[in-house]
Order: C-alpha cells, then structure tokens, then sequence
C-alpha cells in the first residue's frame, strides 16, 4: 500500500527556519508530482510547493516564493520542503501528497494546474508547523 511518511515540523520563531521531509513509497508508478499542501485553522486547504519526480519541474504559490524550496533526493526517495523566513501565517498544519499522472500525460510533472488538492492520489497524514510571533 503506498504510503507518504512525513518527519519534520515542529515550533520555530519568525524569522527561523524549518525542514520537512517526506519519503514516498509503494507508489504504482514513477510518474507522478510530489509536495505541500498546508492548512491553518478555519481555512482550505492551499497547495504551497511541489516538484516532478522524473522532470524536477515546479510549482511554486506566490506566498512561499523566495523562502520555501523543494528538492528531491532521489537516492534517499525522499523530498525535502526548505522554510526560511517564516512568519507567523505560514503557520498550520502540513501535507505530502502525491499526484500520479497517466502516460499519454506529456505536460511536466508539477504545475499550479495540476496541483490541487481534489485531483491529489494519495495524502500523508499531516506535521504541525507553529511560527510564533
């Protein structure tokens, strides 16, 4: 069963900076793009960063750009979300997810279109990012 396991998170002061890690495993396939979402309390879930696993194409939301980064390690299988400059409102909770992509799909990988939390294949379950003031 595929599986997203997250490490990573936890409580920094503005400014600070925090690693997330999510290593993907038992995925049906290669093909996929991969990274966050987040969520604060009383709001939708936003889609904040991801990277395509065999294109290394991105997609960065104009609110992280500049202080998040996402990079593979496709040695260690897993994915690595940079947060530098935090501020209090990237505060919530945050999610791995994974979008599996069909083969006759020749658009790269990772792109704001394609990223949306409906049309995502598989979630992990979650790591709490607090940024104090």
């Amino acid at each position: 069963e595929a599986q997203l396991v997250e490490s990573g998170g936890g409580l920094v002061q503005a400014g600070g900076s925090l690693r997330l890690s999510c290593a993907p495993s038992e995925l049906p396939t290669d093909d996929y793009g991969i990274g966050w979402f987040r969520q604060a309390p009383g709001k939708e879930r936003e889609g904040v960063i991801c990277i395509g696993n065999e294109d290394d194409s991105t997609f960065v939301a104009d609110s992280v750009k500049g202080r998040f980064t996402i990079t593979s390690d496709n040695a260690k299988h897993t994915v690595y979300l940079q947060m530098n400059s935090l501020r209090p409102d990237d505060t919530g909770v945050y999610y791995c997810a994974v979008r599996t992509l069909d083969v006759s799909d020749y658009d790269p990988q990772c792109t704001s279109w394609k990223f949306t939390a409906r049309d995502m294949d598989y979630w992990g379950k979650g790591t709490l990012v607090t940024v104090s003031q």
